[in-house]
């Protein structure tokens, strides 16, 4: 089961895929998904790669799997 984070959790999340993955994102979209965060995985996992400027279903598989890990974690933590 998932939740919808919080603006702080959405934060957290975002702080680790950047300083772990090296997804970085502009401040104006990650405002936005503080403000507004998907509350499914998947859906939240394409959102980085699309604010990232990288196709989500594209040949990025393995790198895809590696950010939706750390999304789902932060998703699935009580």
């Amino acid at each position: 089961m998932t939740k919808r984070l919080s603006s702080e959790e959405a934060y957290a999340l975002l702080y680790e895929l950047c300083v772990d993955l090296g997804f970085c994102l502009p401040p104006h979209d990650i405002r936005r998904l503080r403000e507004a965060p998907p509350a499914d995985v998947d859906k939240f996992t394409d959102a980085v790669f699309k604010a990232e400027g990288l196709d989500p279903g594209g040949e990025n598989g393995w790198l895809r799997a590696r950010v939706r890990e750390v999304v789902e974690r932060h998703m699935r933590a009580k």
